[in-house]
């Protein structure tokens, strides 16, 4: 019998787990945690040394390792070229994944090949009392970490009064990320005019439209686009409703998309890799933005690839590691089209219910591929909820297919109306 190969992840979960074991390729490969899920995220604080650390324990004492992956953000992404280095398996570089992350460093990249489809921007120190008459942006403007996940401390600014008051919260945390970011930098050759920035922040101005994000890879310097997800924002909200799949924007606008994508990639040196991008389409001006980079597939988008295409583009991933060139995904799945529903609250409590397993069984009889991920647990608070935006809180993610968007939302309404989330809501909301 051939030995199967060592596929060490980032990050391993339950729920990515069970994607990973479905995949045509699973047969040859056993998947093995180089970190668990729960070691880097809800952390009190981020220890990359020891990540790094506890990775290399772990793949030493299997004895081999063939291939490493993940599916998440920071640290991630960041620790796949680490620990490829080391075992010299195939990944893309840390300073291509450094160039997509660090937001300032990419922009400055992207302002090369794409400069009018991306906003203007500007980095600034958030403990500089004159910050604000530094940043030269006209308000309203977006401020975010240079380092960050799901929005962390992401806030629109209308006014130099409500920027001084962001910056109370976010002299409080920009640690959180801005520290363990800054090691990586300061610990692996990487150019050091980016680690010694004081400029831990971003602003830039505001880009609007309809928004998606392009899931590609690169193999051996080909870049590849194979998929666009429609990111639906909450109406007069700045979080997330939904992502469906495939896109509903037009041909032609995908193809503008997919070309400013391929130059990027390109400029960034991302090779090996997948990759997905969000871009703004704003039909006003006819012009497509680009707002971030991400140096992996999209877990988020996983189960709605797989009822689409009948297999996860976690085989792209799988197959770029091993060192292979990706299939291309046919329509092989059970549906036309699949959303990923974020079902979110704004207010701040304790959850006193969540849906019971009756009722989720309930529903899984009436659409047998519905599944829930939930996020809180009874008692919990929801102030103990880790990497939120900066407005909500994320309770749970429905996956559901259709045969058409009408059929897509008539199965979320129902869904909806019989899945049971209780709170018992602080008497003063927090101000997110």
């Amino acid at each position: 019998m051939k030995e199967k190969k060592q596929v060490f992840v980032v990050g391993l979960d339950e729920f990515n787990l069970k994607k990973l074991q479905r995949l045509p390729e699973a047969a040859e490969c056993d998947f093995l945690p180089a970190i668990e899920y729960q070691e880097m995220r809800g952390v009190q604080n981020y220890d990359i040394k020891a990540l790094i650390e506890t990775a290399f324990q772990r793949i030493d004492q299997n004895g081999k390792i063939d291939a490493v992956v993940t599916y998440y953000d920071f640290p991630g992404t960041n620790l796949v070229p680490i620990i490829a280095g080391k075992y010299r398996l195939t990944s893309p570089t840390l300073e291509s994944v450094l160039k997509c992350e660090h937001k300032y460093w990419s922009r400055l990249e992207q302002n090369k090949v794409i400069p009018r489809s991306i906003p203007m921007f500007a980095a600034f120190d958030p403990f500089d009392e004159a910050a604000f008459q530094k940043i030269e942006l006209i308000p309203p403007f977006w401020i975010k970490p240079i380092k960050s996940f799901r929005s962390f401390l992401a806030y629109k600014i209308n006014s130099e009064h409500q920027f001084n008051e962001y910056m109370k919260e976010v002299q409080e945390h920009i640690e959180y990320m801005s520290e363990p970011f800054n090691y990586i930098f300061q610990r692996y050759e990487l150019p050091q005019e980016y680690a010694s920035m004081n400029e831990t922040m971003i602003a830039e101005t505001p880009i609007t439209g309809h928004q998606c994000t392009i899931e590609g890879y690169v193999y051996d310097g080909e870049v590849v686009i194979y998929g666009i997800v429609d990111s639906v924002r909450e109406e007069d909200r700045s979080s997330f409703a939904q992502y469906e799949y495939p896109s509903s924007l037009p041909q032609e606008i995908q193809f503008r998309m997919a070309d400013l994508a391929r130059r990027a990639i390109t400029q960034i040196g991302l090779n090996n890799s997948a990759f997905n991008i969000e871009f703004f389409y704003n039909s006003t001006v006819n012009q497509i933005f680009l707002l971030e980079i991400n140096p992996r597939i999209s877990q988020a988008h996983t189960d709605i690839f797989e009822k689409v295409h009948g297999v996860s583009h976690h085989s792209i991933m799988l197959n770029l590691a091993l060192g292979r060139r990706p299939h291309a995904l046919e329509y092989n799945g059970k549906h036309r089209i699949a959303g990923n529903f974020m079902l979110r609250i704004y207010d701040a409590g304790l959850v006193t219910k969540i849906p019971s397993s009756r009722e989720i069984e309930k529903l899984q009889q009436r659409y047998p591929d519905m599944s829930l991920k939930l996020h809180v647990k009874e008692g919990m608070h929801l102030s103990e909820l880790q990497g939120q935006d900066s407005y909500s809180y994320e309770l749970a993610n429905l996956f559901i297919g259709a045969r058409n968007q009408e059929e897509l939302m008539e199965k979320y309404r129902d869904c909806l109306e019989h899945l049971t989330f209780e709170f018992e809501f602080d008497e003063l909301p927090q101000v997110r």
